[in-house]
């Protein structure tokens, strides 16, 4: 059992932070951009916009998990 934790090799241990941990992470900033178009009343067109411009980084991210495991690598 030397170099697993909990019977998981570091490289299943670092995937699932990957998957799971980022992901927890961008479900967060997407409550912190909403959180941000309510209190500056940004009405629609500027909370889309705030949406749009704050998550292209995070699109890219979750873009390239689909992509992955529609290939299957």
């Amino acid at each position: 059992m030397e170099g697993t934790l909990f019977g998981y090799t570091e490289a299943q241990v670092a995937q699932f932070g990957l998957t799971f941990g980022v992901g927890a992470f961008i479900l967060y900033m997407l409550f912190i951009v909403f959180n941000l178009a309510r209190e500056s009343k940004a009405g629609k067109f500027g909370t889309f916009i705030l949406f749009l411009v704050l998550s292209l980084g995070m699109l890219g991210f979750v873009a390239k998990n689909v992509i992955q495991w529609i290939i299957g690598i």
